[in-house]
C-alpha cells in the first residue's frame, strides 16, 4: 500500500512570493484528496511539487518513506492529468497513449497490447489512427487520462482536468475518473476550483487559503462543521450567512443573544461564548413564513430578489444593513419588498469568535 507523504512544504519564488507555506499532509492509496481554494492559493504548485516539475523551497515530499525531493519526474511512478490534455499534435492517439512506455523501452509488442486495453477501457479504440485535432474535448481527456493510466503509477495528479469541458461531459467525466480510481486503488491528488467536483469525488479534502491549510477533512465535515469563517464561506454553492451577535445572558439551558444590534433569541447550547462572536448559518437551515410567531425564534426580513433554480429557489432578504439568503424547496413566490419570516434550524447553527475560528455548533 503505496503511502505520500509531504513534510513542512513551502514554496518561496526568486522575486520572494511564497506560493506555498508550511503545508504537511499524508494520503494513502484508495484515498481520493481534491486540493481546492481560491485560484493563487498554492494548490497547482503543491500538485506540480509532489510530480517533480517544480523544486522545493523547504521541507520533505516522501514516497513509501522516501524523500523524493531531488527523483527526476519520469522517476516518480507518477501519473499527470492536465488541464489542457498536453497531448503531443503530430502523433496519433495510439503514439501517444504508447509514449511513456516507449520512452522506458518496453518491448512493442507489449507496447500494442496496454495500448489497446487501455483505450478499450476508455472507449477511444477506434481513435487510435487519429490525431489529437480530430477528437472532441472529451476523447481528448480519455486519451489524457490513457496516458496516465497506462504506466500504472503509484499515485495519479489531476490538475483541473475537467475545466475545459461542458456541464454534461464534466458529470460523465466525473464518473469515469471515479470508476478508474475504484478500480486502480491508486493514491489520487485532484486539483479544482470546482465545489461539485470536491464535494462529490473526494474521500478527504484539502481547503487552501495563501498557501496555507485551512482545514483537512472529509467532505462532510468541511461543509458541516466548517474550521473558520474563510473556509465557512468559500465552501458552499450558496453564500453562508454570517450575523454579528452579542451575548446577553447564559443559564444552564438557555442563552440569550442579540442578532445584529436588533433581534433577541433564545438557543439551547453548552457552548461557552464570548461577549461578541459570529453567528453562521447555511441558506438551506432557514425555515421561511409570511406569519410570525411568537414562540419561535425568528427575524423579519425584506425581500430583494429570488432566483428559482428548478428543483429549489434561492430568497435574498434584508437584514438590517446587509443581504442574506435563504434556500427553500417550497414553491412559494414572493414579492419584491415584501416582509417575510425566517427561522431556522437550530442543530445547523455555528459559531466563531472575532477571529473567525470556529468555538462550536449548538
Amino acid at each position: 500500500m503505496a503511502k505520500l507523504k509531504l513534510l513542512n512544504i513551502s514554496k518561496i519564488y526568486s522575486n520572494g512570493t511564497k506560493a506555498v507555506n508550511d503545508v504537511t499532509f499524508e494520503v494513502s492509496s484508495g484515498e481520493f484528496l481534491v486540493l481546492i481554494g481560491p485560484s493563487g492559493c498554492g494548490k497547482t504548485t503543491i500538485l506540480r511539487m509532489i510530480a517533480g516539475l517544480e523544486e522545493v523551497s523547504n521541507g520533505e515530499i516522501y514516497l513509501d518513506d522516501k524523500v523524493i525531493n531531488n527523483i527526476h519526474p519520469k522517476d516518480r511512478n507518477i501519473g499527470m492529468v492536465f488541464q489542457n490534455y498536453a497531448l503531443y499534435p503530430h502523433l496519433t492517439i495510439f503514439e501517444n497513449l504508447a509514449f511513456p512506455l516507449k520512452i522506458q523501452k518496453y518491448d512493442k509488442k507489449i507496447i500494442k497490447n496496454e495500448v489497446e486495453k487501455v483505450a478499450s477501457m476508455l472507449k477511444i479504440e477506434n481513435n487510435l489512427n487519429k490525431k489529437p485535432k480530430e477528437l472532441s474535448g472529451g476523447e481528448r481527456q480519455r486519451v489524457a487520462l490513457g496516458r496516465a493510466i497506462i504506466r500504472k503509477p503509484k499515485i495519479f495528479l489531476f490538475d483541473e482536468p475537467l475545466s475545459n469541458l461542458d456541464a454534461k461531459l464534466r458529470i460523465e467525466m466525473r464518473t469515469e475518473i471515479m470508476n478508474l480510481h475504484r478500480q486502480f486503488q491508486a493514491i489520487s491528488i485532484y486539483v479544482t476550483h470546482d465545489q461539485v467536483e470536491a464535494m462529490t469525488m473526494a474521500t478527504k479534502v484539502i481547503v487552501l487559503n495563501k498557501g496555507t491549510i485551512q482545514q483537512i477533512a472529509t467532505p462532510k465535515e468541511i461543509y458541516n462543521h466548517p474550521s473558520n469563517m474563510f473556509v465557512a464561506s468559500f465552501i458552499g454553492s450558496t453564500p453562508i450567512n454570517f450575523f454579528n451577535c452579542e451575548l446577553i445572558e447564559k443559564n444552564d439551558n438557555q442563552t440569550m443573544i442579540k442578532l445584529e444590534d436588533k433581534d433577541v433569541l433564545v438557543v439551547k447550547t453548552s457552548s461557552k461564548l464570548p461577549k461578541n462572536f459570529i453567528l453562521a448559518i447555511r441558506p438551506e437551515n432557514f425555515i421561511i413564513s409570511r406569519v410570525k410567531n411568537d414562540f419561535q425564534n425568528q427575524i423579519c426580513g425584506k425581500i430583494i430578489n429570488q432566483e428559482n433554480l428548478g428543483f429549489e429557489k434561492n430568497i435574498y432578504f434584508r437584514y438590517q444593513d446587509s443581504i442574506k439568503v435563504c434556500k427553500t424547496i417550497e414553491n412559494v413566490d414572493f414579492n419584491f419588498g415584501e416582509e417575510i419570516y425566517f427561522s431556522f434550524n437550530e442543530d445547523k447553527l455555528l459559531f466563531y469568535n472575532e477571529n473567525g475560528e470556529l468555538i462550536s455548533k449548538l
